[in-house]
């Protein structure tokens, strides 16, 4: 390691947006920017107009990943191609990172990944590594936190399951809903997506799931067996819950 400087912005592993930021030069403003991508992923382009590298380059990595370009894991663990991974989970090894864009992007050397020609792993330090690995820790309590959230929200979930097969069980017995009871089921839809949504007094998101589609998607991955859960049938569901709602507040 005679003469070499460790670039401290480089990393083992990284989530899309830590890599998208290092890309791009951002790497200044990377308290700013993953603090916008944590909480609204999909407003970085709005949030930063003044970097649209930032959002294009975000989309070519997951991109990659979705096309089976770029192979991925599950906070530094890999994972099989065509794994699902929550996308706070997602991460892209430096060394598979650095592959795919020698092969994709052999114009571009970013300085996090092109700074010397050795292999990352002999370049760190013991201090480094430490440092790396109390990350990881963090990420690992952090995850733990939000896998307790996730079982509750499971448990949510499986509670609207049985409510299906409730109304399932009443429209056999009795025919077609009234109008009064499907407005009723469409408003308890309504408020159980906009709960799962919604914020504690202090700003404290009451669940995991970011929007919409985080819960379709949470409902498809866990019941996608289940006939009439497709995303089509439960975009529209909610559409009309949440429009429902909307009229009586």
């Amino acid at each position: 390691m005679s003469g070499y400087v460790f670039n401290p912005h480089t990393k083992i592993f990284y989530r899309p947006i830590d890599a998208a930021l290092r890309w791009c030069n951002l790497i200044h403003y990377e308290a700013q920017i993953v603090q916008a991508a944590w909480s609204a992923p999909e407003s970085l382009t709005a949030r930063f107009p003044q970097w649209p590298c930032l959002h294009a380059t975000t989309e070519k990595i997951y991109d990659a990943i979705r096309n089976g370009e770029l192979p991925y894991g599950c906070l530094g663990i890999s994972v099989p191609m065509g794994t699902f991974v929550e996308p706070y989970q997602l991460t892209i090894r430096h060394s598979d990172l650095r592959h795919w864009m020698e092969i994709y992007y052999p114009d571009q050397k970013p300085s996090f990944l092109f700074e010397s020609g050795r292999d990352i792993h002999e370049k760190i330090s013991l201090g480094t590594f430490l440092a790396l690995q109390a990350d990881r820790d963090a990420l690992l309590r952090e995850l733990n936190t939000l896998q307790h959230h996730h079982q509750d929200m499971l448990v949510d979930l499986q509670a609207i399951g049985i409510e299906r097969d409730d109304l399932k069980a009443i429209v056999k017995t009795h025919g077609q809903l009234s109008e009064r009871s499907e407005l009723t089921y469409e408003n308890i839809i309504g408020a159980l997506v906009n709960l799962f949504l919604d914020h504690s007094p202090a700003g404290k998101p009451l669940s995991v799931f970011k929007n919409q589609a985080a819960i379709v998607d949470a409902i498809i991955a866990r019941y996608r067996d289940v006939p009439g859960l497709s995303k089509r049938t439960l975009d529209e569901k909610f559409a009309a819950a949440n429009r429902s709602l909307k009229k009586r507040k």
